[in-house]
């Protein structure tokens, strides 16, 4: 998409519903929306329901961690005209535990959606008919995704056959943690890699 279509898209946007957009911006041949969750569902639905973009498919919803920043989260959703054949993003930025409007009333799709950005992030959505873990167990603790999630996690799952059920352990590794050196060379090395000798002959 050119940069002047994705430029007319914005300050279209804009001028019809300044007061929910707190900035419009194009980077990388990509539009993106920046609101609040107060003006959420209602810039979801103009965007939806405006005949002039009828972005009336929701592609995607996701979240993303900023473990530095007050407002720790994003919540990204991603929307498709096909009248229009463009794309548009918006970000609402939140805080730990402050809940985003569930946009299931909008879009019936952001169901699943929103319960993935639950179970990978702990970002909680009002009204949404039914928040719980889907991709993890419901016994699973923390949320995977988050940058604080310790990389080995907190227990581990398997099916024990002594006891014929599934038991929760802590996290044993098998092998330590190995750290590769992804800019030594194979080539010119002083020494001799593992099947060095068959490719010589």
């Amino acid at each position: 998409m050119s940069i002047e279509v994705l430029n007319t898209l914005a300050t279209g946007l804009q001028e019809a519903k300044g007061n929910l957009i707190a900035s419009a911006d194009v980077k990388y041949g990509e539009l993106t929306l920046v609101s609040t969750p107060e003006n959420l569902i209602a810039l979801l639905t103009f965007l939806r329901d405006d005949v002039r973009y009828a972005f009336v498919n929701l592609i995607d919803v996701c979240g993303v961690d900023w473990p530095e920043r007050e407002e720790r989260f994003e919540v990204v959703y991603h929307l498709l005209s096909p009248k229009l054949n463009q794309r548009v993003r918006i970000k609402v930025s939140v805080a730990e535990d402050q809940p985003v409007p569930s946009a299931t009333p909008v879009f019936p799709g952001a169901d699943w959606f929103e319960r993935e950005t639950w179970d990978m992030y702990g970002i909680p959505f009002t009204g949404h008919p039914d928040l719980r873990r889907i991709l993890t167990d419901y016994g699973f603790e923390g949320h995977p995704l988050r940058k604080d999630f310790p990389l080995t996690g907190y227990v581990e799952v398997r099916y024990d056959d002594a006891a014929k059920r599934v038991v929760y352990e802590p996290v044993e590794l098998k092998q330590e943690f190995r750290n590769f050196d992804f800019l030594s060379p194979w080539e010119g090395t002083d020494y001799v890699l593992p099947g060095d000798e068959k490719a010589a002959k």
